[in-house]
């Protein structure tokens, strides 16, 4: 019998993941990525119990659990260091079935690339979509080296997917949300600090720990499109965040400049009609790149990675298969690009009256305890994959 062919464009976390996930379908797998090599950019990523049974489907959830850092409480405050709301792991992990794991991109990446054979990932090779297939003839994409044709073309190739503007040239693409966002990793810090995300007048800023000591920071501010500090980013966050509470500013003075990554805030928040035509599927953020409020766009990439391989590993045709992806991700997918949005607003009012009525309604809130706090995640955390937990063929 045949084996049937997969072409994955980009080597993000969403298409290695597509990646093992079809080979665990007994495809045979080759994933282009136009970088020279497979350093991710970016510092932290978490994912949640949602992501982590999607990768329970690959073999992969149990060892990225043992990475979980987060022991006891946590929260939300005001720049002056004041609580607005307590969560605790425990809590968390009994309402969703797990626990949330943030982990180095790195780390994540290296597990992904570890699962999959050598070779499999070809690096430093671009690839443009010239032929989307249909049910009679393959999909199709150029390379440097020539064309390649797929049963399956698998387009991760991120927010500015040139697959995606190929299939739906009439859709306007991403747009800016008035956005910006900075990250860094620093070393484990002297003083001791609970997990917090901090909610100021058009400022969010972010400390949580990693399983190895370090600190991952982030932080989101209100911003005109393409705007950069000209003596610096750390220069930027210390004007910003410099008198928060602790340890903002100390994860401040210990951050280097040149771990300060900065980046615009673009989503799709105009869905796209579907995440496939003809043998081709959009993945991710090509199809539906949304907004870090929520935390879960790689978790959402993850979850559209195993259900494309559940879809077209079943036994239906490759064109029907990927009509059913498209009918399983689209609701999902679009219903949270437009609540990170929504909650994007809320984070950064910039209006004094309006800041003080929404700390004061999350601090309401909270008195009823953790598990109102986390009920804003029912629906998407405690999400479940189509198949059932099985390890990947991955050798």
């Amino acid at each position: 019998m045949e084996q049937h062919r997969a072409v994955v464009v980009g080597a993000g976390i969403g298409g290695l993941t597509a990646a093992i996930a079809l080979r665990g379908r007994g495809w045979d797998v080759t994933v282009l990525e136009r970088a020279d090599g497979l350093a991710p950019v970016g510092a932290g990523i978490g994912l949640a119990p949602n992501a982590l049974r999607a990768l329970d489907v690959i073999g992969l959830g149990d060892p990225i659990r043992e990475l979980a850092a987060w022991q006891g409480d946590g929260g939300m405050r005001r720049p002056d260091g004041r609580w607005l709301a307590r969560t605790d792991a425990g809590a968390a992990a009994a309402r969703f079935g797990g626990p949330l794991v943030l982990l180095h991109r790195a780390t994540l990446v290296d597990l992904l690339v570890s699962a999959l054979p050598a070779g499999t990932v070809r690096t430093g090779t671009p690839a443009a979509l010239a032929d989307a297939g249909d049910p009679r003839r393959p999909a199709r994409v150029t390379t440097p080296d020539g064309e390649i044709e797929a049963d399956l073309l698998v387009a991760a190739d991120g927010i500015r997917s040139a697959a995606r503007t190929a299939l739906f040239p009439a859709h306007p693409g991403p747009r800016y949300s008035g956005f910006t966002t900075w990250r860094t990793v620093i070393p484990a810090p002297e003083r001791p600090f609970a997990p917090h995300e901090t909610w100021g007048p058009a400022r969010l800023w972010g400390s949580q720990p990693l399983k190895d000591g370090r600190v991952y920071a982030y932080a989101m501010a209100a911003a005109p499109a393409g705007a950069h500090a000209p003596d610096g980013e750390k220069a930027e966050l210390l004007r910003l965040f410099g008198d928060w509470h602790h340890p903002v500013p100390a994860i401040l003075d210990a951050a280097e400049e040149t771990t300060v990554l900065r980046h615009d805030v673009h989503h799709l928040i105009d869905p796209l009609p579907a995440f496939h035509a003809g043998r081709t599927a959009l993945l991710g953020d090509a199809a539906h790149a949304m907004q870090p409020t929520l935390g879960q766009g790689g978790n959402q990439a993850i979850e559209d990675a195993v259900v494309l391989a559940h879809h077209v590993g079943g036994g239906l045709p490759v064109p029907a298969a990927l009509a059913a992806y498209t009918a399983d991700r689209l609701p999902r997918t679009t219903a949270l690009v437009r609540k990170a949005a929504r909650t994007g607003r809320l984070a950064l009012l910039s209006a004094r009256p309006a800041v003080a009525l929404r700390d004061a309604a999350v601090t309401a809130v909270s008195r009823f305890g953790p598990g109102l706090v986390l009920r804003g995640f029912d629906g998407i955390a405690d999400w479940r994959p189509p198949v059932a937990a099985q390890p990947s063929r991955v050798s």
